[in-house]
């Protein structure tokens, strides 16, 4: 640097100078566009997968509302085989899922208990209930979702350990089989 050169001089010549202001920019700006990015294909990934959870369960309760479980005198293991059977990748089924069927005489009468407890734990119930011709059965599957992006004030969790606790839920009345 020339000793004629000031420093109020070499400031206003590196703020006229234009080349590598894009980079800088880019610099400023990467971090919060790639954690939206990664925030928006996380959503995607927690609603893709909610939506397996749904369609696996309605099919599966079609099951007992038709009364197929019943008379085949199937267990609560076999129900959660038959159900991880239509899930191909996308759950561990063996340890990770959690089906609840539970009957009752009328639907005024349904209550079901959040699977998410008072210190934040998803802990669902877990009972096998089917129902005879005609009564009111709720089939509840439950899986606790991974999250990875929560920072930034973006958090899906619902539950400890930054998991999100999916629930899918099928209610029907049993048909006359």
């Amino acid at each position: 640097m020339p000793p004629s050169l000031t420093f109020v001089a070499a400031l206003r010549r590196f703020r006229r100078n234009r080349r590598g202001s894009a980079a800088v920019e880019f610099a400023m700006i990467a971090p919060m566009f790639i954690a939206l990015l990664f925030a928006i294909l996380e959503s995607a990934m927690v609603f893709f997968a909610s939506q397996v959870l749904e369609t696996v369960t309605q099919d599966s309760a079609r099951m007992i509302m038709t009364g197929q479980e019943q008379t085949a005198g199937k267990s609560k293991a076999q129900f959660k085989s038959d159900l991880c059977a239509k899930v191909v990748a996308l759950f561990d089924c063996a340890n990770g899922i959690t089906v609840d069927v539970e009957s009752f005489p009328q639907f005024s009468t349904v209550s079901l208990p959040s699977p998410i407890d008072a210190n934040g734990n998803c802990l669902p119930p877990s009972n096998y209930s089917p129902g005879g011709p005609g009564d009111i059965v709720v089939v509840r599957a439950f899986y606790q979702w991974p999250i990875f992006v929560t920072g930034l004030g973006f958090n899906l969790a619902d539950a400890s350990g930054s998991k999100r606790c999916l629930t899918a839920t099928a209610a029907f009345q049993n048909e006359p089989y």
